[in-house]
């Protein structure tokens, strides 16, 4: 590490999201004097599939002083109230993960009790209809939410859909005016300190060396310092995420401009649609043992709304993490940390986190082992608290086909277990500390993929208050709100001044 009369050398291997996300932070929140150098190559290639995001990215945007009208104009952007999840339950269902809550709670028992005790007594009014989110989703809606904690429309909350590649650009530019050194080249190897076992610098492949004191790996899959010249190790998670291909190709726009992300179950994996500003992104996440390549790139192309307009990019990958994240003077970031698929839109996020979380935990000339522990420990329960929910999608289902079969009898972790005993006996909503998706979130996909409690909570019958009215009005306000709100077109052409392509 540096002596310390000198500056910290920070240095980030591999551009793209990761890279320039991790840049731009650590150019806007460094220590004074700090270096920050980035390699990269034009001649690899940037995955760029991650366009859609949920609604922390909005608190990253504020922190670097990104205004929203910029950053959608910057990356094409649109607007997103959640995900609607179609044909996941069985064939002929959909429902919607929303962004924000149900309703607000009138009780001190939760708003979901009185809804199961209604369907116990013959209402099957879907929960998704007291979700704003889902009001205005559906109608191809958008309003951003009210600060006025007293009101419905303070009930919902909202993410992007944007090009991944230009927002890497944009931010490539800010860390650039910012001090952050771009080099262009290839890496070729890392070399190591001999004593320390350290990484004192990279070898590029036209013989340049590139020192550092610290460095933040965003080499993608590869993970050529964490994996490569760290062996650290990985954990493989197909056991419960057993997707490991995806064919990813953009498309012109056809179809509605819906304020959401779409995923679609198929025979062999699940089809999501994003819609940007100039284009639809869509791709097929599947499974390479039931299905062959060619075979989802045609079914692919044969669902998609608009001209294709680009070759399709096949994707291999190994769902899972690294047994360490921060190993040694090295941060693993995006890819390069692991993979969960973008089910739930948490590639961009788990960038973010991993580059807040080293920001909070900054590294010193001396390396800081207890650094590295919390680091590495909070990222593990970021990462598998995220696995259980992604498998709650693939378990909880009653379609037909060889690869949802396996998934509803596949052994689960005990946490996930844990959490559907619990709701599937009393409709109990358990968290196990701060976790990325609220009790709202684990009820909607409960809820959406069929998951029924035995009875809800019996405190629900020791409450004198009229509860269905409650109910009934809440439901009401929520698409009268709707209703009044612009369309998604119309919303972002207003906060952006774009003309959206139709």
């Amino acid at each position: 590490m540096a002596k310390d009369n000198q500056p910290l050398r920070i240095v980030v291997a591999g551009g793209g999201s990761a890279g320039w996300m991790a840049a731009a932070a650590l150019a806007n929140a460094a220590p004074r004097g700090c270096e920050i150098t980035l390699v990269e190559s034009e001649a690899i290639g940037i995955v760029g599939v991650g366009e859609a995001t949920i609604p922390p990215i909005k608190i990253f945007n504020q922190i670097l002083g990104v205004s929203e009208a910029e950053f959608l104009r910057e990356t094409k952007g649109s607007f997103k109230l959640g995900i609607e999840f179609i044909d996941w339950r069985a064939p002929d269902t959909r429902y919607f993960h929303q962004f924000g809550h149900f309703g607000r709670d009138f009780d001190t028992v939760p708003l979901h009790q009185y809804w199961l005790k209604a369907r116990a007594e013959g209402d099957d009014t879907p929960i998704q209809d007291y979700s704003l989110a889902w009001a205005l989703a559906k109608r191809g809606k958008f309003a951003p939410p009210s600060g006025d904690k007293r009101m419905v429309q303070s009930t919902h909350d909202y993410a992007y859909h944007f090009d991944a590649v230009l927002y890497g650009q944009f931010l490539r530019r800010y860390a650039q005016e910012r001090g952050v050194t771009r080099l262009e080249g290839k890496i070729a190897e890392a070399r190591l300190h001999g004593e320390t076992g350290d990484i004192a610098g990279l070898i590029l492949d036209d013989g340049r060396q590139v020192d550092g004191d610290f460095f933040v790996d965003c080499t993608g899959f590869r993970g050529v310092l964490i994996e490569g010249a760290l062996k650290t190790g990985y954990h493989d998670w197909r056991p419960w995420l057993p997707c490991d291909r995806a064919i990813a190709v953009p498309c012109a726009h056809g179809g509605d401009f819906t304020p959401h992300t779409r995923s679609t179950a198929r025979e062999a994996g699940w089809q999501w649609r994003i819609p940007l500003q100039h284009r639809i992104g869509n791709g097929y996440v599947h499974c390479s043992e039931y299905i062959s390549e060619d075979e989802a790139t045609d079914k692919l192309l044969a669902n998609l709304d608009g001209e294709a307009m680009a070759d399709p990019r096949v994707l291999r990958f190994v769902t899972g993490r690294r047994k360490k994240f921060w190993n040694k003077n090295c941060v693993a970031v995006g890819l390069a940390a692991g993979f969960m698929e973008p089910l739930e839109s948490t590639s961009i996020h788990l960038i973010q986190t991993a580059v807040m979380r080293l920001i909070a935990l900054f590294p010193d000339k001396t390396g800081n082992e207890l650094a590295r522990r919390e680091f590495n420990r909070l990222t593990e329960e970021e990462y598998e608290h995220i696995r259980d929910f992604l498998a709650l999608h693939y378990r909880a289902t009653a379609r037909d086909g060889a690869l949802w079969e396996y998934c509803r009898t596949m052994a689960i972790p005990d946490s996930l277990q844990y959490r559907i005993d619990q709701y599937e006996n009393r409709g109990r909503l358990v968290a196990f500390g701060h976790e990325l998706f609220p009790n709202a979130s684990w009820l909607a996909v409960l809820a959406g993929q069929g998951v029924e409690p035995e009875a809800y909570d019996p405190i629900v019958d020791k409450r004198e208050q009229p509860w269905r009215e409650r109910l009934a009005g809440l439901k009401r306000i929520t698409h009268e709100v709707a209703e009044r709100a612009p369309d998604h077109r119309t919303a972002l052409e207003q906060v952006a001044s774009v003309k959206v392509a139709a």
